[in-house]
């Protein structure tokens, strides 16, 4: 069963403009023989209030559009559809070559940086010099 969620700005999209988007996402499994009923569309809200990742809004959203504006060429440049998703890993369950990335902003994440790769930390590392 499709399932289709919106996540969109609270006021962006009229009810109008709802039934058009799930007329249309709809018509397309239609036209490639699935019924109806199979196509779910959701719209969900979000207020600016109640988007925050790690306790800020505005850091996020920001990336956002810094990302969107970055790929811009590839997508909307080139008339296509996309999605972006960006999911934030646990750090206990996220390493790299069997190591737990260094903490953001510590000496060890600069030095990764500075080499770009990972390798083994320790405060002694004379990259760090």
């Amino acid at each position: 069963m499709p399932f289709h969620r919106f996540y969109v700005p609270q006021g962006l999209y009229c009810s109008c403009d709802k039934r058009s988007i799930a007329e249309a996402v709809t018509e397309v499994y239609v036209k490639a023989g699935l019924p109806r009923f199979y196509v779910v569309v959701n719209f969900i809200e979000v207020s600016e209030e109640n988007f925050y990742v790690s306790g800020k809004r505005e850091r996020k959203r920001d990336f956002m559009q810094r990302y969107e504006k970055a790929i811009e060429p590839f997508t909307k440049g080139r008339g296509i559809r996309w999605e972006i998703q960006i999911t934030e890993m646990d750090r206990d369950l996220w390493n790299e070559n069997g190591m737990n990335p260094p903490l953001g902003g510590s000496d060890g994440e600069l030095l990764w940086r500075k080499l770009d790769r990972a390798i083994p930390y320790t405060a002694e590392h004379p990259e760090l010099r």
